[in-house]
């Protein structure tokens, strides 16, 4: 049974989602304050983070920052913040994927289901990637640049994983979010894509700015070079 850590302090959304979830087969342990969560996260592996924003004594925000210190378990932010700046917050400091309220509960239990299900299928051929130095290593799902190990969040290893498993070809950002994120419509756009790249380029790349890894084709996508 996965396991869902849930950060909200809304008892109705709390009672309505809890009850959603677990008639999808999810056990659900809530936390209802950023002191509850800040400790809570640690009691059991979980398999994915559910997580508000605004809580009453602290910010969702900060609370990402300290789990992706230890851990890369998937986090969906659940949140009433829509504005593009706060999205793009929430994706740059480590979220998966963010749904902003009043939303549908089919396509919250759909983002949830894509979340869990690419967590465990994205990157299940063979054991181990190599290529310029860099390494990921799929079973434990760590990466090394140059032996030294990369700091990457699930959403980050997993489109790593996709370039690297598909040298040389260009994949279109629809190629890449279709594969990824088994999205219908407009759940995760090109602009939240280009965040990963950023944070992904950043991370593996020498040269951020003047990446030779993974490289945009313009007009038609991005690829894994493996040119020396």
């Amino acid at each position: 049974m996965k396991q869902i850590f849930f950060v909200e302090d809304d008892r109705s959304l709390i009672s309505g989602l809890t009850f959603a979830l677990e008639r999808q087969g999810y056990a659900v342990q809530v936390a209802r304050t950023f002191a509850e969560a800040q400790s809570g996260w640690r009691e059991r592996p979980y398999d994915l983070i559910i997580l508000d924003v605004a809580l009453p004594d602290g910010s969702g925000y900060d609370l990402c920052r300290i789990i992706r210190q230890t851990s890369q378990v998937p986090i969906l932010f659940l949140t009433a913040a829509d504005e593009e700046t706060d999205v793009i917050m929430g994706l740059d400091i480590g979220g998966d994927d963010y749904i902003t309220k009043p939303f549908k509960l089919a396509i919250f239990l759909s983002r949830v289901n894509a979340l869990l299900r690419r967590s465990r299928s994205a990157c299940d051929r063979g054991t181990e990637i190599s290529s310029h130095g860099i390494i990921l290593r799929l079973l434990e799902r760590n990466a090394y640049k140059n032996g030294t190990p990369v700091d990457l969040t699930a959403g980050e290893f997993k489109l790593l994983c996709l370039f690297m498993q598909n040298p040389d070809t260009v994949l279109s950002p629809e190629q890449i979010l279709g594969r990824l994120w088994d999205h219908e419509g407009d759940y995760i756009d090109n602009s939240t894509l280009t965040v990963y790249i950023r944070r992904l380029r950043a991370k593996i790349e020498e040269e951020p700015a003047n990446p030779r890894r993974i490289v945009t084709i313009r007009g038609m996508g991005y690829k894994w070079s493996s040119a020396e």
